[in-house]
């Protein structure tokens, strides 16, 4: 076979893995925003690797969320909020609950998302056409309207596979731009084996950092969005094996890309002491190591990380509703339309009043833990319901794995509410 027939059939092959990914690519879409990529720079850049061991706990405890929310939709049928009403005492309460902590959580990440997106964007222009510098403000609030209208237009296109396929260019994309950067600069060993010791910063804003991460990386939106997903790509109880691998693949590239983006941090800036409180400097993250060429490829991972987080953030309000209104979403309905309109127009909020998005990104992640215990509670009753199960029983091992991510969320939710206390101090 000739040399130019053989890449070409690699090629083939590597795209065709890549687009055959299944509901994980949401997984990774909702996790790896421009959340993930704020929490993992501003932590690589104060504290080192020193919040890897979160980082890897949050991970393998989503793996064991993501398939215990996958397995009960494929042998039950339902999704999870419908299933909390229908079947848990007090389950039409909780599901409420769930609804709007979730919907507050992903609506105010969505500013930060916008903002830092259009941010990146008018630093790209800038760098080229210094002139418009003095313009920042008009320039970042048009962009980020062209930004959410764009994307408002392509989610009327209603349709799973067309959101699914957008998703895998913007996370290939992101994923390969930040490996790509990890090898401009690299962290010394020795910070990513401590890393895996677990302390907290004993500084002013470490448990905010530390409840951030837990937020962004253990987001409960990502699991129970998931039955919704995985009926959505037509799985049913024959896909069980599919889903657990589903599951596993996306923890391990969300642990896997966000390890590199902080290890990126670290290796340029944290034994510089200098730190992340700008959209620009995420962009000066490289410059000084590896030149504008590096910067280049950065901005477009953390723009492609953005992207990728505001369909599925459009998305889990009207998601969340259907879900627990009848257990079917319909995106050509007119409640998904006006549902999703709003969401955008609550994203303009950020960059409207000019608000520093790095902030309102790190808030919004903080939030998000504080539902995540009720989220990992209702699955452990729904798995231990012999009924609902239909004779199918959870293993031992997903149970443990279940209860200890109760228990971290619970810590992690308290150490959120010291955070918060700190914070308005």
């Amino acid at each position: 076979m000739p040399i130019s027939q053989n890449k070409t059939s690699i090629l083939k092959k590597i795209i065709a893995i890549i687009l055959g990914f299944g509901p994980g690519i949401f997984a990774i879409g909702y996790t790896i925003g421009t959340g993930s990529v704020t929490s993992m720079i501003v932590a690589g850049s104060k504290f080192g690797m020193q919040l890897l061991w979160v980082l890897l706990v949050s991970c393998l405890f989503s793996g064991v969320l993501m398939f215990a929310y996958g397995n009960y939709a494929l042998l039950t049928g339902e999704t999870a909020l419908y299933g909390f009403k229908k079947h848990l005492k007090f389950g039409k309460t909780l599901a409420i609950l769930i609804i709007i902590g979730i919907t507050f959580g992903q609506w105010n990440s969505l500013m930060g998302i916008l903002g830092i997106s259009a941010n990146i964007i008018f630093e790209i222009l800038a760098v080229n056409f210094e002139g418009l510098v003095p313009l920042k403000y008009e320039i970042v609030l048009i962009t980020a309207i062209i930004i959410i209208v764009v994307f408002y237009l392509l989610m009327l296109v209603g349709k799973y596979t067309f959101f699914e396929k957008i998703l895998v260019i913007f996370v290939t994309i992101m994923g390969f731009s930040f490996i790509l950067s990890l090898f401009f600069v690299q962290p010394l060993p020795i910070d990513v084996v401590k890393g895996l010791i677990p302390t907290i910063p004993k500084v002013p804003g470490g448990k905010m950092l530390v409840a951030a991460f837990v937020g962004t990386t253990m987001a409960a939106a990502t699991f129970l969005s998931r039955p919704l997903f995985v009926k959505g790509k037509g799985w049913n109880a024959n896909n069980l094996k599919e889903q657990k691998k589903d599951s596993i693949t996306a923890a391990i590239l969300i642990f896997i890309i966000s390890g590199t983006i902080m290890a990126v941090a670290c290796g340029a800036l944290f034994h510089q002491g200098k730190v992340v409180t700008e959209v620009l400097d995420m962009a000066n993250t490289l410059e000084p190591v590896a030149g504008k060429w590096a910067v280049s490829i950065f901005f477009f991972g953390a723009l492609s990380a953005g992207l990728s987080s505001i369909f599925p953030c459009l998305l889990i309000a009207p998601l969340l509703i259907a879900d627990y209104q009848s257990g079917k979403l319909d995106t050509s309905s007119r409640q998904f339309r006006i549902i999703t309109a709003l969401a955008c127009l609550v994203a303009l909020i950020g960059p409207a009043f000019g608000a520093n998005p790095i902030e309102i990104q790190i808030l919004s992640q903080v939030f998000n833990v504080f539902v995540l215990p009720i989220v990992v509670l209702g699955i452990i009753l729904m798995l231990s319901n012999k009924k609902v199960m239909k004779g199918y029983k959870t293993s031992t091992g997903v149970y443990i794995g279940l209860y200890a991510a109760l228990f971290f969320s619970l810590i992690i939710s308290f150490n959120g509410i010291l955070a918060l206390l700190e914070y308005s101090v």
